[in-house]
């Protein structure tokens, strides 16, 4: 089936499942890390059109297009990028949203503790919020340092970074500030394992036989709502390290060349920056995607082509650590 044809099926219409796709052993272990830390709330899960965990549901909502891999590849062809779609990413992405099922489930954000470590649940979500890429105050997990956009969301933050088995939070987090959310959460946690929650709500909103437009139309909407909007702070020193001419087109693109060579520049940048690795990845991401809407091809000697852009990748990095904030929507 070409894209035009799947474009034209509903959503409703695909008959996906978690049961049987690459997601189903990802959500099992992350059952599995909530039970060796006595939280058995029943959590559930359910395909959906985004990641969500709706307001007083102990539940997460996956989106749909990970559930087959067809449907990843459009992803990536609408959208130029796949949210979770890594193993890694989708660990990532579902220990956050247990983060909000969890609260949802007991009812955290009322409680005294959670309000000291975190504030007030009830502050209005801002449709745009600055983060400050420096700021030791908060984890560091998903990108664009979410968890600087709402007390909701830093709480969801901290929690996945908690529960992750690997995150060894004591000892990356022994100096930062955002140490003592991190001990509040391991607080609260420890008084709620074994018991009931307050909220076992069997409710799957939003769940994908419910949306009954067709994909077009879903990716139409979304791209409005989620243009990208790479930064073009970088495009004179991309201009100069690539070409745009038309000479060059048996040379890749550099686009495709950065994210071949993407984990070698990053290990080089990364221990140039101080660990600075959400700041590196942000930043290597919009400069990826300025070279890709700039048609730039990678032409010359690819290990000078690598030290070249290493170095830019570096100064821009530490450029937006310090100095250069920017506003991110929600």
């Amino acid at each position: 089936m070409s894209d035009d044809e799947l474009l034209e099926q509903r959503l409703c219409d695909l008959g996906l499942r978690i049961e049987g796709s690459w997601l189903e052993p990802l959500v099992e272990q992350a059952r599995r890390e909530l039970s060796r830390r006595g939280l058995e709330f029943g959590a559930r899960f359910w395909l959906s059109d985004e990641w969500l965990s709706p307001a007083g549901v102990p539940g997460v909502g996956v989106p749909f297009y990970l559930a087959h891999p067809r449907l990843i590849r459009l992803e990536r062809s609408q959208m130029l990028e796949v949210e979770g779609g890594t193993r890694k990413q989708c660990m990532m992405l579902l220990r956050h949203e247990l983060g909000h099922a969890i609260d949802h489930a007991y009812r955290l954000h009322r409680r005294q503790r959670w309000r000291e470590a975190f504030g007030s649940s009830s502050q209005p979500y801002p449709e745009w919020y600055r983060p400050n890429p420096a700021s030791r105050r908060f984890v560091q997990h998903l990108d664009a340092w979410y968890a600087q956009a709402h007390p909701d969301e830093d709480f969801a933050e901290t929690f996945a970074v908690w529960l992750n088995p690997r995150s060894r939070w004591r000892e990356r987090y022994a100096t930062w500030p955002a140490l003592r959310k991190l001990e509040a959460v391991d607080q609260l946690m420890d008084a709620i394992a074994g018991t009931e929650p307050a909220v076992r709500s069997r409710e799957r909103p939003y769940s994908l036989p419910s949306f009954r437009l067709r994909l077009k139309t879903y990716y139409k909407r979304k791209r409005e709502r989620f243009n990208p909007g790479y930064s073009t702070n970088y495009d004179d020193d991309l201009r100069r390290l690539f070409d745009e001419g038309t000479n060059s087109k048996r040379a890749p693109t550099a686009a495709a060349f950065l994210r071949k060579h993407s984990a070698e520049i990053r290990g080089h940048v990364v221990r140039w920056t101080e660990g600075q690795e959400l700041t590196v990845d942000y930043v290597l991401r919009h400069m990826i995607g300025r070279c890709r809407e700039l048609g730039l091809r990678a032409k010359g000697p690819k290990q000078q082509l690598l030290m070249d852009f290493s170095i830019l990748l570096t100064v821009h990095s530490m450029t937006y650590l310090y100095r250069g904030r920017e506003w991110h929507a929600m």
